[in-house]
């Protein structure tokens, strides 16, 4: 009989499994989660950035004092994903909530990760745990010149059906937001890291995409 190898993270994901209190096989929810960063739509919002959000939380998990709650909260925040519906925050924390219950998660633990999923859809909180969970998400947005235009141009294939001048202009709309707030990044950690280099990148997008526009 050929040996089952488990997918890559599944060991991970099984020892966050039972530091939530989880209960049975944890590989179906895994392989569920992974088939949901699967689907054939996703550009950015896939695997590979819940694997870049949690080697990020890593360097930062002294900061939250329910961190196996926020790495929850990772692994679930972007499972629903359509870029033509406007709800999407809200059906992952269902959906996360759903299946921590079923898995004999405790009710406090699983509505922490609901709330601090929903905490992505408006990025913006002063909950430790909230903030950290939203810091790491946004980090994209402070890593180098080629990997943020490579993010950019990841986000435009998810939204390839709108037209460019709609597109560019809806996305100045968001980074113009985060440009216009006092800091982008809650927490100190990733304030003093990232914030100087997020508004350049963010700077430079709003240059390209207002010649779009124009």
């Amino acid at each position: 009989m050929s040996r089952i190898v488990d997918p890559p993270g599944s060991d991970r994901w099984g020892r966050l499994w039972q530091a939530v209190g989880a209960r049975g096989d944890p590989r179906p929810c895994y392989e569920r989660l992974m088939q949901a960063y699967s689907e054939s739509h996703r550009r950015y919002h896939d695997f590979q950035h819940i694997t870049n959000c949690l080697a990020v939380f890593e360097t930062a998990r002294h900061l939250a004092n329910q961190p196996d709650a926020v790495e929850t909260a990772i692994r679930f925040h972007d499972v629903v994903y359509e870029p033509r519906a406007q709800d999407n925050e809200e059906q992952s924390a269902a959906l996360a909530r759903r299946c921590l219950l079923e898995a004999g998660v405790g009710g406090e633990i699983a509505d922490s990760v609901s709330r601090l999923v929903l905490a992505t859809k408006s990025h913006a909180s002063t909950e430790v745990n909230a903030a950290v969970l939203i810091d790491v998400d946004l980090s994209i947005l402070g890593q180098s010149e080629a990997r943020f235009e490579e993010y950019e141009r990841q986000i435009r294939k998810e939204y390839s059906w709108v037209p460019a001048t709609i597109f560019a202009a809806k996305r100045a709309e968001i980074l113009e937001g985060f440009l216009a707030r006092e800091r982008i990044y809650t927490t100190d950690f990733f304030h003093e890291r990232l914030e100087r280099n997020a508004r350049k990148n963010i700077q430079d997008s709003l240059r390209r995409l207002n010649s779009m526009i124009a």
